[in-house]
C-alpha cells in the first residue's frame, strides 16, 4: 500500500503547521486549559478559517468529502499541537449525521461553517467500551421520543450544541439490536451537563437525560438499527485517535532528540552516550511501526467492508497503543524528573499519551475485539 502523501496533503500539513505554531503555541495553549472555557472561540474560527470543519462535510453540503487519509494528515497534525478544542468530538458528529444527511443537511452546513460543535454522548457508567451496553432508554410519546438515563465522559459534551445520544428502544441492556440515535439539542428542557477538565487538558461531561423530548425529526436512521452505524463511527473514531497518537509520538520523539542535543553532563551533551542513542533509536522504531498501522487504519476507516474495517482498526489501536506508552516512559526518563513538570512540553505530550484508548478501548480491549473477528484464528 502507498503511503505516500499526496501534493494537497502536504500543503494541508505545512499550513496547519505553521498555524498552529503561530496561533497555537505551547503558552498559548495553557492560558486555554487554564480558561473558565477550557476551549478558545479565536482558535475555532481559526480552525473554520483553515477550512477544517468543512473537511469532513459531504461537498453537497458545503464540505469538501474528506477520506481518511485526507483526516490523518489533519490529525497528526492537530496532535503535535495537543488540540483541546472541540475539533474531534465535531467530525465523529458529522460522520454520524453524515448516514441520514437528508435530514439534517442544516447541521452539517452549520458545522462546515463552524457555527455548529458536536458532541457523541455513547458511554455510561457501566459499559465501558461496549457501545452497544446501552441503559439510556427512550419511548414514544405521541409525536415525540422521550429520552431517559446518563451518559458519562462525553467528550466536549458542555460545550457542544448538539448532542448525538444512543438510546434503547427494545431489547435487554446489552443486546446489538434495539438501540436508536438522536440529534438531541444542548439546551433541551431535562439536559443537565457536568462539565470537567481531564488530566490531558481536554474537556467532558457527565450528561443527564430527565424526560427529555425530541421529534422524531432528530433520529438518525431507522428506529433500533443504530448498531452498525455506531459501530463504524467508533472505528472512524479509533482511527482519529491514532493519528493524533502518531502526531504526538513525532513530537515527542523531536523534542527529546533536541533535549539530549542541548543538555550537558561531563563536558559533553548526554546525546553522545550511546546508551541514548540506541533509546532514542528504539523511539523511532516505535514511531515508525505506529505510523504504518495508524495510516493502514485510515485507509479503511470508511470501508463498507466492516470485517476488513474492525481488523485494520484493532489491529492499529494495539500497536499504537503500545508504542505510546513505551514513547511516552521512555521520553520521561530520557528528560529525567524535569520532565514531569508542566513548564515543560513533554510532560503534556506524556499525560496526553497516557490517556490513549480511555475513551475507545484499550489495548487489551482490542486484543479482544481483534481475536474475536471472523477469520482469526490461533496458531498451532
Amino acid at each position: 500500500m502507498d503511503f505516500t502523501s499526496t501534493e494537497e496533503q502536504t500543503q494541508l500539513s505545512e499550513t496547519l503547521g505553521r498555524w498552529t505554531d503561530k496561533e497555537y503555541g505551547f503558552e498559548r495553549r495553557r492560558d486555554i486549559i487554564g480558561s473558565l472555557d477550557g476551549v478558545s472561540a479565536q482558535a475555532w474560527a481559526g480552525l473554520s478559517d483553515l477550512g477544517l470543519l468543512a473537511l469532513p462535510v459531504p461537498e453537497a453540503l458545503d464540505g469538501f468529502g474528506a477520506s481518511g487519509a485526507d483526516m490523518f494528515v489533519v490529525m497528526q497534525a492537530l496532535g503535535k499541537a495537543l488540540l483541546v478544542e472541540p475539533y474531534m468530538a465535531t467530525v465523529c458528529g458529522v460522520e454520524f449525521l453524515k448516514h441520514d444527511e437528508g435530514r439534517f443537511a442544516d447541521l452539517l452546513g452549520g458545522a462546515a461553517a463552524g457555527t455548529v460543535r458536536l458532541a457523541c454522548a455513547m458511554g455510561e457508567e457501566q459499559s465501558r467500551f461496549d457501545r452497544f451496553d446501552v441503559a439510556t432508554t427512550v419511548r414514544t410519546d405521541g409525536d415525540q421520543h422521550v429520552l431517559n438515563g446518563r451518559k458519562t465522559v462525553v467528550i466536549h459534551g458542555a460545550q457542544a450544541d448538539h448532542l448525538i445520544v444512543s438510546a434503547r428502544v427494545t431489547g435487554d441492556r446489552r443486546d446489538h439490536e434495539g438501540i436508536s440515535l438522536f440529534v438531541v439539542p444542548g439546551n433541551a428542557n431535562g439536559l443537565s451537563r457536568t462539565d470537567y477538565r481531564t488530566i490531558d487538558g481536554m474537556r467532558a461531561a457527565d450528561v443527564d437525560l430527565a424526560n427529555v423530548r425530541v421529534p422524531d425529526a432528530a433520529r438518525i436512521g431507522a428506529s433500533g438499527e443504530a448498531w452498525p452505524i455506531i459501530d463504524a463511527v467508533s472505528d472512524y473514531s479509533c482511527a482519529l485517535i491514532c493519528a493524533e497518537a502518531v502526531g504526538i509520538m513525532q513530537a515527542v520523539m523531536e523534542t527529546t532528540l533536541d533535549y539530549l542535543k542541548t543538555r550537558r553532563q561531563f563536558d559533553q551533551p548526554i546525546g553522545a552516550f550511546q546508551s541514548l542513542q540506541h533509546r532514542m533509536a528504539d523511539i523511532f522504531i516505535e514511531v515508525e511501526q505506529a505510523r504504518s498501522m495508524a495510516m493502514l487504519a485510515a485507509s479503511v476507516s470508511k470501508s463498507e467492508d466492516a470485517a476488513k474495517r474492525r481488523h485494520a482498526v484493532s489491529g492499529a489501536m494495539i500497536r499504537v497503543g503500545q508504542a505510546a506508552r513505551r514513547v511516552g516512559e521512555e521520553a520521561i526518563q530520557l528528560h529525567g524528573g524535569i520532565g514531569m513538570t508542566n513548564e515543560m512540553k513533554v510532560a503534556h505530550y506524556f499525560k496526553r499519551l497516557t490517556t490513549f484508548g480511555a475513551v475507545d478501548g484499550d489495548v487489551d480491549y482490542h486484543v479482544t475485539r481483534f481475536t474475536s473477528q471472523p477469520g482469526f484464528c490461533y496458531p498451532d
